[in-house]
């Protein structure tokens, strides 16, 4: 599946439109501030990549099921929840390239 921030894919025609999808994905594990801030940090990295891993195969599990090849217009937010919880939210438009 092809997937893109742009509006439009290079080299390829969009057929079809299918509409928007979404991936969330929440980190269930707190992530505490201790007297590292560079330990906070790279715990804080660690936990965004994998939230936000899971987050975009929600999004292509979610474009898979309209059918769709591609998904573009991508828009990444990545949220620290009042309870320092990592959440990462991954929207685009599911789409029918021309193969």
């Amino acid at each position: 599946m092809i997937l893109t921030t742009t509006n439009s894919i290079e080299n390829h025609n969009i057929i079809d439109y299918l509409g928007i999808v979404t991936g969330v994905a929440i980190n269930k594990q707190a992530i505490a501030m201790g007297f590292s801030m560079s330990k906070y940090y790279n715990k804080l990295q660690v936990s965004i990549e994998t939230v936000k891993e899971e987050a975009f195969q929600t999004l292509q599990d979610n474009a898979a099921k309209l059918n769709a090849n591609a998904v573009v217009g991508i828009k990444v937010e990545i949220e620290l929840t009042t309870s320092n919880y990592a959440m990462v939210s991954v929207t685009g438009t599911a789409v029918k390239v021309a193969v």
